[in-house]
């Protein structure tokens, strides 16, 4: 096998004008640089470098050879610094988006926990309900829940990092006042609560036994974009809220709440992690990724087994 330092030795002779500067630049004796370029001359069976008393530099083909050797040590540099990368502890400041929704229950439990593991991490979180934008918005990631490809973002990377699903809840106020449903039929027949859109009427999208697909226009009692405000009308018995699991978990574990129709859900959707590219992360931004695809499934998976209980 090729010693690669014979390219090296070469490559600092033509950077530095000659044996002696590169001898003083990069340590080396300079007979043992003019030995080790000399025995790559003879191995290639080619003149590298024109010698004078007082000056080299590369014959015609030693100059082409030369900016080979130049992308090599780039290459050589650059697979050191990934190394270094990953040994080195995750610092400096990560921007990070996230729907509201996603916040209660499930990356408010989490990310303190990822501060703590990693102190020299600085996150600036920014809390969208719009479509967040990497490059507009400046963020590193941006977690988002899809219930089907997107292809606005095929230029991007995206992790899975566990799945999602909202779930009809009501208080035992309401169900002292109003007689809740029993069949997906009944649904209409009482106040509901949902997320504002775009117009005054919500679009509910239902899941159930054997695979029975439901969907209801409905004229909401409360329409608003922000879940702990739903939240907090379902515990006043205002009406039946379509939440994120996460969301009503607490009450639903607390008796605050009650499940209507348990067997109905909406389709489930993918919690993903966006960033531009796998390559080049910085130690702080990989490390988040890593800790939320392996915190996320776990807290998801805890509020299943509370649900089950």
């Amino acid at each position: 096998m090729h010693d690669l330092n014979d390219y090296f030795y070469f490559h600092a002779v033509v950077t530095h004008r000659g044996f002696s500067a590169a001898s003083r630049h990069i340590g080396v004796p300079k007979g043992t640089l003019s030995k080790r370029v000399t025995r790559l001359e003879e191995r290639l069976q080619l003149r590298l470098l024109e010698r004078s008393t007082r000056k080299v530099r590369p014959t015609e083909v030693g100059q082409a050879f030369y900016e080979h050797c130049e992308t090599m040590l780039a290459g050589v540099e650059a697979a050191e610094t990934v190394a270094a990368q990953a040994q080195a502890e995750p610092n400096g400041i990560v921007r990070l988006s996230c729907p509201q929704g996603l916040i209660h229950n499930l990356i408010r439990d989490i990310l303190p926990a990822f501060m703590k593991r990693y102190p020299r991490v600085r996150v600036h979180m920014q809390v969208f309900e719009r479509r967040a934008d990497l490059i507009e918005d400046r963020l590193d990631i941006a977690i988002r829940v899809r219930t089907r490809p997107d292809m606005a973002d095929a230029s991007l990377v995206m992790r899975p990092l566990g799945q999602s699903q909202l779930v009809l809840a009501a208080s035992p106020a309401m169900q002292a006042e109003h007689e809740l449903p029993t069949t997906i039929d009944q649904l209409t027949e009482v106040p509901a609560l949902s997320m504002a859109e775009e117009s005054d009427m919500a679009h509910w999208e239902l899941h159930g036994p054997d695979d029975e697909t439901r969907i209801f226009d409905l004229r909401p009692r409360l329409m608003c974009s922000n879940f702990d405000m739903l939240l907090a009308a379902a515990r006043e018995g205002l009406g039946v809220a379509l939440l994120p699991n996460n969301i009503c978990q607490p009450g639903l574990d607390s008796g605050e709440l009650i499940r209507v129709l348990p067997e109905w859900r909406t389709p489930y959707g993918t919690i993903q992690a966006v960033f531009a590219s796998r390559r080049g992360l910085v130690p702080a931004v990989r490390a988040l990724i890593d800790f939320l695809a392996e915190a996320i499934p776990c807290k998801l998976s805890m509020n299943e087994q509370s649900a089950a209980g």
